[in-house]
């Protein structure tokens, strides 16, 4: 019996070590536009119009709202992360079709990881213009206010006087 205690200990760590294994394992992820790159060099500027690209890419991500939809723009994204991690973009491409106002095709650019941005929030607080106030000064700092000698009729203030 002896014998098999240490096969059992080795049995027990090991599934202990698959299991810690498995819950930290990448989790990778796929965003957007399915990337065909045979489909997307056959797009040609002075060749296409809005028909052919819709027949050949399908359906933009999403249009430009500033000029009038004249560029479309097929995004498409990989991501990965570790357990309760935010993601991570490692893979990133982002395909601009610029149309005339014809509906021709006058261009076609493409890009990638060079612009995605990382940023980061500035803590749990949102920055706001005005006076820094303390918990008393907010606490305590209408007393006297309301009725005082030269307020507004009504208990308000000159700029609302209701």
């Amino acid at each position: 019996m002896s014998a098999n205690m240490p096969r059992l200990g080795a049995i027990v760590a090991g599934i202990a070590a698959l299991g810690l294994a498995s819950g930290c394992a990448q989790i990778r992820d796929h965003k957007g536009y399915v990337v065909d790159s045979t489909l997307i060099d056959t797009v040609r500027p002075g060749v296409d119009n809005r028909d052919s690209v819709a027949r050949t890419l399908g359906n933009p991500s999403f249009a430009s709202q500033f000029d009038r939809g004249a560029t479309w723009y097929y995004l498409s994204r990989d991501t990965r992360q570790l357990a309760f991690a935010s993601p991570r973009p490692v893979g990133q491409m982002l395909l601009a079709v610029r149309f005339d106002s014809a509906g021709n095709v006058v261009g076609v650019e493409k890009s990638g990881m060079e612009n995605v941005v990382s940023i980061s929030p500035d803590g749990d607080k949102t920055p706001t213009l005005g006076r820094d106030r303390g918990f008393l000064s907010e606490l305590f700092g209408n007393i006297g206010r309301v009725g005082a000698a030269g307020a507004a009729p009504g208990g308000g203030t000159a700029d609302n006087p209701n």
